[in-house]
């Protein structure tokens, strides 16, 4: 991967022949699926992402890839659906990543959603809505039928479950997504294989209009001492999550009407497994579910779904929003059962949703809109508002069908041939079998601990060898260095390939070494002196990267 920012210079007759067809604003998920769907349709793209990449909503999920099964409470079977569908889709393009996992609802007296038989009927449901989970291309990730337990059976497979009133539970399967930011990486990888051109530190600080139409933008480069170069494009597409309605109002001025309410969600992890094998649903006593999962020897439990009111800029997790999500937490599973000691880290983020009716953030719909902007007297902006990781594949197959006719107008015709990003694995995910992958990595490097092999082969997929290849140029490189297997190559590696750029990106978002809270202090420094190595700078830079780090991951 290349900062193609760096040593960008438009051509000369740029304003009239623009470098660019399409120019995708936003690097999350959704800018991510929008330009791989784009690029690989044969259209010139660019990205442009003002921090890293998935650095917001995107790393804020539940690592989950899901249907929706509390969807079907609002009767939304076609959300229901497309979501299952894509869910599969996922499996296919991307299984080193997604895997099944089974989810317990455990079923409670007193309490309508909880109640047995409506359990029973919404799996039943889901299943049939579910008709081609067994289409997947990997027989691994075929998904079986739901099963009912007694209460006996449930306690006896997830003690944690509380006992007063419960009569039985359901048992159904969904999937887990073992590091969606790397996943969201992949998306990215992939729309760069097919010739779309990505930055990531690129901010856009203002737009280049003539008369009514917007020609491209001008980008900032905070990497190179905030440097202004312009970059024109055909057509805009503006994906900037919680972000995008405040770029559309800079662009359209500030009388557009509000499509978006915000909600924050956050997560905590604790440092013990408190569930086996199931991702276990719990109602609170006002009515709301949360996840307890299992997540690397640890318990990931979440999401909160609170209205958020404040500048998308300014969020952060806080100490009160940590101690709610605790005592519901208690107020369900029995006192203390989760002390604020126990957590290792937090984190949150923004869902920007566009059901702005329902009663509260929680019961809102996760559907998209499009939103061209030519309806505001404005030539050349689509901008995409909503919509939930798991369908962003989906949402960007819409979204280009509107692109392609705008272009269409132009007289732009995409340089390649139609090509069906559900078919094909993305970047690094082109394994025909799991099982056979993961004994060929073992194969090859029979001297690399079992946990590295297994860490490496999964969240690098067939990437795996150039890290171990990167480890033997130091051993200290190759030695294991948490419990995962984790090994500094993986730093070289992210800053080399991967356009990591700061410690945070390095520790977050490409290797897994932060993402469980805080590593120990001599971990960190070694990461950071490595990664200041690689990058060329000084101590100032290890110890303001540290100092920021340390403010991140502290447990408010």
């Amino acid at each position: 991967m290349k900062r193609f920012i760096e040593d960008y210079q438009p051509a000369p007759d740029a304003s009239q022949n623009p470098d660019f067809d399409i120019i995708v604003l936003g690097g999350g998920i959704t800018g991510a699926a929008v330009a791989y769907e784009a690029a690989a349709h044969g259209y010139r793209v660019c990205l442009l992402e003002k921090k890293d990449f998935g650095w917001a909503t995107s790393a804020a999920t539940s690592k989950m890839i899901h249907g929706g099964l509390r969807y079907l409470n609002n009767l939304e079977f076609g959300l229901v659906r497309e979501s299952l569908r894509e869910r599969r889709i996922l499996e296919d393009i991307a299984p080193n990543y997604v895997y099944p996992l089974p989810f317990m609802i455990p079923n409670y007296k007193g309490h309508l959603m909880s109640n047995r038989w409506v359990i029973k009927m919404g799996m039943i449901l889901y299943d049939l809505l579910s008709f081609d989970k067994g289409w997947t291309r990997l027989r691994s990730k075929r998904i079986p039928l739901h099963q009912s337990l007694s209460a006996a059976k449930a306690r006896a497979q997830e003690s944690i479950l509380p006992t007063d009133g419960l009569t039985g539970a359901a048992v159904y399967y969904d999937c887990q997504s073992i590091f969606p930011e790397r996943l969201t990486l992949a998306f990215i990888k992939s729309a760069e294989y097919h010739g779309a051109r990505v930055a990531n530190y690129a901010e856009v600080s203002d737009f280049i209009r003539e008369g009514n139409q917007i020609r491209g933008v001008v980008v900032r480069d905070h990497l190179r001492g905030g440097s202004d170069v312009r970059v024109y494009g055909r057509l805009l597409i503006n994906s900037g999550g919680p972000w995008a309605e405040h770029m559309l109002r800079r662009m359209a001025g500030e009388n557009v009407e509000s499509h978006l309410r915000t909600s924050e969600g956050i997560h905590i992890i604790v440092n013990r497994p408190l569930v086996k094998d199931h991702a276990v649903a719990l109602i609170t006593p006002e009515g709301r579910h949360f996840f307890l999962v299992p997540w690397r020897n640890h318990t990931l439990i979440g999401t909160t779904d609170r209205e958020y009111t404040g500048k998308p800029d300014e969020y952060r997790v806080t100490r009160e929003s940590v101690d709610e999500f605790l005592k519901e937490i208690n107020d369900t599973l029995g006192a203390d059962t989760v002390r604020h000691q126990d957590i290792v880290h937090t984190y949150g983020g923004l869902r920007p949703l566009t059901d702005t009716t329902a009663k509260s953030s929680y019961k809102s719909s996760r559907k998209y809109e499009i939103l061209d902007s030519a309806e505001l007297g404005m030539e050349g902006v689509l901008t995409v508002e909503g919509g939930k990781y798991t369908t962003s594949r989906n949402l960007a197959v819409n979204v280009l069908k509107l692109a392609r006719k705008k272009l269409d107008a132009m007289g732009v015709q995409s340089h390649g041939a139609r090509y069906n990003t559900a078919r094909k694995p993305l970047f690094g995910c082109e394994i025909p079998s799991m099982s056979g992958f993961l004994e060929h990595v073992a194969e090859k490097y029979p001297d690399v601990s079992a946990e590295t092999r297994d860490f490496i082969a999964r969240n690098y997929g067939t990437d795996f060898q150039n890290i171990l290849e990167i480890a033997k140029e130091n051993p200290t490189w190759a030695r294991p260095r948490n419990a995962d297997g984790e090994i500094l190559a993986e730093v070289v590696f992210s800053i080399r390939r991967e356009m990591a750029r700061t410690l945070e990106d390095i520790l977050l978002r490409r290797t897994g070494f932060g993402t469980l809270g805080m590593p120990d202090d001599h971990l960190l420094k070694d990461i950071a002196q490595l990664a200041a190595g690689e990058l060329g700078h000084d101590q100032n830079w290890v110890a303001d990267q540290i100092k920021h780090v340390h403010t991140m991951l502290t447990v408010p």
